[in-house]
């Protein structure tokens, strides 16, 4: 049984040590240092791919995006608080959060002054993406920062970095920043910089726990009294940036899972034959959570969604408020009977032939999930509707296909920006026959 676990033990060893190929300690600490510094061609280089980042989040171009973060410098402060509290060299330290202040600074002015001047304004899918973080990216970043550090210590450089450089995408979401600067929408703002944040933080901490596995020799003091203080100070450091990651992962784990569990509840317990979910919100809260439905179709009964109700905590939704819209007023029934009648028959219609399917096959074009795109552009957004309807010639055979967008707003919107919303609506659901019905 011993032989056993010493093969293993062994084998474990010589397929997952670190220590194989590993670099002298004091050539990765020389590397990461000289890249901790932002000034002349560094400085240039990080401007230049804010541009060029800048232009694919505005022409929504993922290729770009991806050559602008090849192109970025930012992982180099980063990895250097790291590697600082690691060995506690809290000059280092002081050094690198004074280089990543400032290259961040002047990322969001380059950004902020591009997304100024361009004449494109509306917010594309890959900006919208950067404005609401998941757990997600706090997996990416912190397993990008554990490779990223490795690949570091390596004697031979790989591909790796600008790898993790692409994978944890520290620029996008400083561009997006700038964007929400220059478009005076403090929520894209504040959202992209909590991304970047997150970002940051983890890939600090994946560097420092590296370079104390890997035993990297901490710096000593002549001075026990001034390396008693240092070291609290970096105590204080790790502390102060650690607990608020912490506390902002366990919300982003808490809302990812609500939302999940929202989902299941929805698709398994809200599939009716005649009535159909327009629109789904969930709406996360410390007080307590809520999923805000929209449905179409025939209504439910008081009876029925008190039966939805006590099924929530079967999902594991205990402190979740269901709030269920459905039925129009007078006032929209006169406006849009017509059109309500046309979506049922759209969504509820049933092909019974091959020939039938091909025929109405994009009809039957799945939506996309819009619910945070549109509440992010458009906060004064009620309710929506977007379906694919069947368009019938009287007088040949022929058949179209039109998509039919209905908007209820709290407030009347101007001319321009429906036209704005309707050229965003057709870019998005790639379709060029769209209309869009405003019910403000």
């Amino acid at each position: 049984m011993n032989e056993i676990y010493l093969a293993i033990r062994r084998f474990l060893h010589y397929r997952f040590s670190l220590h194989e190929d590993n670099a002298e300690e004091s050539d990765t600490i020389e590397s990461i240092r000289k890249n901790v510094e932002f000034k002349g061609a560094n400085l240039w280089t990080l401007i230049f791919a804010i541009f060029i980042a800048s232009i694919g989040l505005n022409v929504n171009s993922t290729a770009v995006i991806i050559g602008a973060m090849l192109i970025s410098p930012l992982m180099g402060p980063i990895m250097g608080v790291g590697l600082g509290i690691g060995i506690n060299d809290f000059e280092l330290v002081k050094k690198a959060v004074r280089n990543l202040a400032i290259a961040t600074v002047i990322s969001v002015i380059t950004s902020t002054l591009y997304f100024w001047i361009t004449p494109l304004h509306d917010a594309s899918s890959e900006l919208l993406a950067r404005t609401s973080p998941s757990i997600w990216d706090v997996f990416i970043a912190g397993f990008g920062g554990l490779a990223g550090i490795i690949a570091a210590t390596r004697k031979e450089k790989s591909n790796t970095i600008p790898g993790v450089a692409i994978a944890t995408a520290l620029m996008p979401p400083l561009c997006t920043a700038g964007y929400g600067l220059a478009s005076g929408n403090i929520y894209f703002f504040m959202g992209a910089m909590y991304l970047y944040f997150i970002n940051s933080i983890f890939i600090c901490v994946a560097t420092y726990l590296i370079v104390r596995y890997l035993n990297f020799h901490k710096k000593e003091f002549e001075d026990k009294a001034y390396e008693k203080r240092v070291r609290r100070y970096i105590l204080i450091i790790v502390l102060v940036t650690a607990a608020p990651s912490v506390y902002l992962a366990y919300r982003i784990v808490d809302r990812s899972i609500f939302e999940n569990n929202a989902r299941a509840f929805i698709d398994k317990e809200l599939s009716y034959a005649n009535t159909q979910v327009i629109t789904r919100n969930y709406k996360y809260s410390r007080k307590g959570n809520e999923i805000d439905l929209l449905l179409l179709g025939k209504e439910l009964t008081a009876q029925q969604i008190d039966s939805l109700k006590k099924k929530l905590p079967a999902y594991k939704l205990n402190r979740t408020r269901l709030n269920i819209r459905q039925g129009l007023n007078a006032k929209n029934e006169l406006d849009f009977s017509q059109i309500k009648a046309s979506i049922l028959e759209a969504v509820y219609q049933k092909d019974s032939t091959a020939k039938k399917a091909n025929a109405y096959q994009s009809i039957n074009m799945p939506i996309p999930e819009l619910n945070k795109e549109l509440r992010l552009l458009y906060p004064s957004l009620s309710a929506y509707s977007i379906n694919h309807i069947e368009i019938k010639h009287m007088d040949t055979s022929k058949r179209d296909t039109l998509t039919l967008a209905l908007m209820t707003f709290k407030t009347t919107i101007p001319a321009a920006e429906r036209l704005r919303l309707e050229r965003w609506l057709k870019t998005r659901l790639k379709s060029d026959s769209l209309k869009v019905l405003l019910n403000d």
